[in-house]
Parts: C-alpha cells; sequence; structure tokens
C-alpha cells in the first residue's frame, strides 16, 4: 500500500480543465446593461425616426421597435433562466433583418448601393471600377471606395436580382461573419463552452447595435472595415497571427481610405509586443496585399491614374468639381465651406494632427491591441472631425473600437478568488 502511494505520488500530473472553475466566465453584457443598451438604442431609433426620412427612417421605424421589444422581453425574463440570446435575436431582425428585406425590395437603392453597383458594372466591362474624370459630371459620378469594395456589387453586375443582387446583402453576411471571426480569436479559450457563449452573444449584440445594423440597412460600407480592424487587432495578440492580421488589414486599405490610419497605429503596437523586425514584416504584408488586391481588381486605373485621383483622394476632400451634399457641420467642413483660404486652413489641420499622432506614437506607442484600439478611436475621431467633407455616420469607427474594447476586456474578478487547478495522475 505504502509503495502504490509514493508512485502515485511521483506520477505526473496534468490539469482537469473540464472541471476547472477559473474557466467560466461572467460576460459584460448582464442582463442589467443590456436593459440599458436597448433602451438607449430604443430611444435613439425613435428621435431618429422623428428627425430624419427616407431610407434612414425606414431603419429606424423597424429599428425602434425591434430595440424596444427586445428590452421588454430581457426586463420580463430578468428572474428566469431564458437566455439572453433569443431576445437579441429579435433586436437583430427588428434593427437589420427586416430593414434590409424591406430596404431591398420596396424602396429605390441608396446612392451608396448605387455606386457599388455601377463600379462593379465598370469592373466587369473596362477592367477599372472608376468612371474616367470626363465622365464626372455630377457627384454621384464619384466613386470614392478602393477596388475592393466593387466585389459587393459583382452579384447583380453578374445577373442576379432582388435581394440576392443587393450589395446591403452581402455587406451584412460579410461583416457578421467577420465580427464572429474577430469575437472568436479574442475570446481568452478555444474550447471552452461559456467562451463560446459569450463569442455568439457578443457578435449578434454588435451586429444588432446602431453602429453595424443602421450603415448596413442603408448601404453605408464601413462595416466590413470596422470588422476587419476588430479581427487584426484580436490576431496580433497572438504571435502565430501576425500574418493573417496583416492580410486582414491589408484587404481592408484595398476597401476603403478609412482603413489606412489603422496601418501606423497598430504596427507600433506590434513593434512594442514582437520586435522591429516583426513590424516591417507586418507593414510590408498590409501594403502588398492592399496593393496586388487593387491591381487585382482595377487593373485598367492602372492607366487612368488622374480618374483614380479623382475618385478617391479629391472627391472625398472636396477638392473636386462636384462636393457631396453628405456633410455634416463639423468644425473641419464648418471651415471649408468659408472658401478657399478656410478649406486649406482645415486640410492643413487635418495634417498637423496626422504629424501629432506621429509623433505620439514614436515617443510613446501603444503597448497591445487595446491600448492600439484606444489610440486609433481617438485618431479617427479627430480626423473626422478636422475633415474638410465628412459626416456624423463616420463616428461610427471611434464608436465601434471603443466597443470592441469594452466587450473584449476580461471580466473583473472572473480569475480572482478562483480555485486552483485540479491535478489528477495521469495514467488516470
Amino acid at each position: 500500500m505504502e509503495h502504490t502511494q509514493v508512485e502515485a505520488e511521483k506520477e505526473p500530473t496534468q490539469i482537469d480543465t473540464d472541471n476547472q472553475p477559473g474557466l467560466n466566465h461572467q460576460h459584460w453584457l448582464s442582463r442589467n446593461r443590456l436593459i440599458a443598451a436597448n433602451g438607449a438604442f430604443t430611444i435613439y431609433a425613435t428621435a431618429l425616426a422623428i428627425d430624419t426620412g427616407h431610407a434612414d427612417r425606414t431603419w429606424a421605424i423597424w429599428a425602434a421597435v425591434g430595440y424596444g421589444l427586445t428590452t421588454l422581453i430581457i426586463w420580463l425574463t430578468r428572474h428566469t433562466k431564458v437566455s439572453v440570446i433569443w431576445p437579441l435575436l429579435v433586436a437583430l431582425a427588428g434593427a437589420l433583418a427586416a430593414p434590409v428585406t424591406w430596404l431591398v425590395t420596396r424602396v429605390t437603392p441608396t446612392p451608396e448601393v448605387q455606386v457599388i453597383s455601377r463600379s462593379a458594372v465598370l469592373l466587369l466591362q473596362h477592367g477599372t471600377p472608376y468612371l474616367p474624370a470626363a465622365g464626372l459630371d455630377t457627384w454621384l459620378s464619384y466613386n470614392p471606395y478602393l477596388p475592393v469594395m466593387a466585389v459587393f456589387g459583382l452579384p447583380r453586375a453578374l445577373g442576379a436580382s432582388g435581394l440576392f443582387g443587393d450589395p446591403r446583402l452581402w455587406l451584412t453576411a460579410v461583416s457578421i461573419a467577420l465580427i464572429w471571426a474577430a469575437f472568436t480569436v479574442a475570446a481568452p479559450h478555444r474550447r471552452c463552452e461559456d467562451c463560446r457563449h459569450n463569442t455568439t452573444l457578443s457578435t449578434v449584440f454588435f451586429a444588432a447595435s446602431p453602429v453595424i445594423a443602421f450603415p448596413l440597412a442603408v448601404g453605408i460600407t464601413d462595416p466590413p472595415v470596422i470588422a476587419l480592424m476588430f479581427l487584426t487587432l484580436a490576431l496580433i495578440a497572438r504571435p502565430s497571427g501576425l500574418f493573417r492580421a496583416a492580410v486582414a488589414l491589408g484587404v481592408a486599405c484595398a476597401m476603403k481610405a478609412t482603413a489606412w490610419p489603422a496601418v501606423p497605429m497598430i504596427a507600433a503596437a506590434v513593434a512594442v509586443r514582437h520586435g522591429a523586425q516583426a513590424v516591417w514584416r507586418f507593414t510590408g504584408v498590409v501594403i502588398c496585399v492592399a496593393g496586388l488586391l487593387a491591381v487585382a481588381l482595377a487593373p485598367a486605373a492602372l492607366l487612368d491614374p488622374y480618374a483614380f485621383l479623382q475618385n478617391t483622394v479629391l472627391f472625398p476632400l472636396g477638392l473636386s468639381a462636384h462636393k457631396t451634399p453628405a456633410a455634416s457641420p463639423l468644425p473641419g467642413h464648418l471651415l471649408a465651406t468659408t472658401g478657399m483660404a478656410g478649406h486649406w486652413a482645415a486640410v492643413a489641420l487635418l495634417v498637423a494632427a496626422g504629424l501629432g499622432f506621429a509623433v505620439s506614437l514614436i515617443i510613446r506607442p501603444p503597448a497591445d491591441g487595446r491600448a492600439a484600439a484606444w489610440r486609433l478611436a481617438l485618431g479617427l475621431a479627430v480626423m473626422f472631425t478636422l475633415a474638410p467633407a465628412t459626416r456624423w455616420g463616420y463616428f461610427v469607427y471611434p464608436i465601434g473600437l471603443v466597443g470592441w474594447m469594452v466587450l473584449t476586456q476580461s471580466p473583473a474578478g472572473a480569475d480572482q478568488g478562483a480555485s486552483p487547478p485540479v491535478k489528477v495522475p495521469a495514467q488516470a
């Protein structure tokens, strides 16, 4: 008996993770917080329905009903064991599925949808998603997006019709898939049942929120870019994920110019975490992926660089012959409306702000992905505030990044006070 006990004590042990209390995580989205969040979403959607019109009002009416029902259901089931995922699916249906279906099948496409659809047709016919400078006769003729965005219009250009031919369906599907992938990568444990549940909960909540649902319903193209930023931030936390993070950010940079400010911010965090050699590889892969995708999807644009400049640089900066009507009364726009001197002053302030953030990255670089997300949110907020041609809708980027940091933070006290792992003999 004594001999057996001694051998058992000498045997190697393994951690019984299935019975380890430390793997049980309490999600930040508690019932009370979900009630507060969906209540706030209800108020926002109701105010928007009263104050706006056209497609925005249509979304707001559907969303107000969805958010309101979700708030009521969560409150009524607060003392039951009903999972909060079910009322959140009501919010997803009311804020995203229903308005997208209604707007696609019953309402004239928004300008953003028209631009994406036309760019796909031009890409198939002429090898470039941009009209030549001579064809830019109205503000709607411009295509401010980078070449990859035209992919979302290809189903219609190839003959699809109805819901399956509308870019909004594909923007929605890709955005939700990328958000789910980002939360999956950011989860503390891959095989933990609680982590998988929290990933689903975070994905549904974020997709149903006005930050993602509203732009998708009206055809605004920011959600897939935001989702790719999330995925990049999640991947850089893992040494084995740097290459995939660079590819994800490269795709975003080939999709829309608003992704490019993320490159120096995230590269600075990569330098701190993984060293100077890693940051050069990371930045090189981002630029190569973005460049190769742009050339592959718009080969003819290389033959007409002035048209590319007019569409993707001068028009967004308000320097083209035709100005976008989607301008909000933010400081940069108000300064630009005072005349050419005011316009260049706004551009100078924007450049100065960019240089200031560049210096801050050298003096005090972000230590990790969360710090990079915060710095990026602040930088984008300043950029959108000072840009000569901007709109309120761009602030979904900083708001989304702050939401990402909140939902991916470690639960307070989740691992504190947990009993130590149970050790069992390896042979057992």
